[in-house]
């Protein structure tokens, strides 16, 4: 595998023509239509559009969790499409980390032992002292023996944040990490979000609903139909917009 990008001028997405098929008793399905974009190490990007549009079949395939079927998909160095499921699953484990809605910890486990669990799979031997301080981070040092179900939403989805920033990931997948949240608590959540990526320098690709949110990116991306229609970068008050007319924040 090759190396990761590491300075803000290289890029860590690389997608060119990609095509995402399914195939269904009614024919082929495209799910996604000659998908180019480039996105550089750092940079916050929100990806928005309609339900159904295609935003989280991009982000499995950023991911290594769904194949592309056809064109370049590389991701912080790595070409995608080359690499086996064992070499895709170290790749994640070692590049990626991913924030769903439902916040998919393990019930059976702490607070702890759940931000723990990446980090032992990397073998690292300081797996629970640093899966303490990633959650004192997010303000649960207090919640550290508490089980999810002993955790409020806001609480669970803060030990998911810290589940998937722990290992030190250059690139962070969030799936609308706020949907399950009332306002008060998701813009707390949010907060916490963007300070960890600030402080590690993680480039962030976050799948939203809410303009507000979308707005606090370097770069709104909007896809329609499987297909890239606008991509708007964000520099404080002026905005430099390519592709389609601006649409709100579906």
């Amino acid at each position: 595998m090759q190396r990761a990008a590491d300075r803000d001028t290289e890029e860590m997405i690389a997608l060119q023509d990609l095509r995402l098929t399914y195939r269904s008793g009614a024919g082929p399905v495209e799910v996604l239509r000659g998908i180019d974009l480039t996105i550089h190490a750092s940079e916050t990007v929100s990806l928005v559009g309609p339900s159904g549009s295609g935003k989280t079949s991009l982000l499995m395939v950023i991911s290594g969790l769904e194949r592309a079927s056809s064109g370049l998909v590389r991701v912080a160095g790595a070409d995608l499409n080359a690499l086996d499921e064992d070499e895709l699953a170290a790749f994640r484990r070692d590049y990626v980390g991913i924030v769903f809605q439902d916040f998919h910890l393990i019930s059976t486990m702490t607070a702890l032992e759940n931000v723990a669990v990446p980090l032992e799979f990397a073998g690292r031997d300081d797996a629970f002292d640093r899966a303490a301080q990633v959650l004192e981070q997010v303000g649960l040092g207090h919640r550290l023996d508490h089980y999810p179900g002993q955790l409020s939403g806001g609480e669970q989805q803060r030990v998911a944040l810290a589940r998937a920033f722990a290992p030190g990931p250059k690139l962070l997948l969030a799936d609308e990490p706020t949907g399950n949240l009332d306002g008060d608590t998701g813009a707390r959540v949010v907060e916490q979000l963007f300070a960890l990526q600030r402080a590690h320098a993680t480039t962030l690709l976050l799948i939203t609903h809410d303009t507000r949110l979308a707005e606090r990116c370097n770069r709104v991306v909007r896809i329609g139909d499987g297909a890239l229609v606008e991509d708007r970068r964000l520099d404080g008050n002026r905005q430099e917009s390519t592709g389609l007319e601006a649409e709100p924040v579906a």
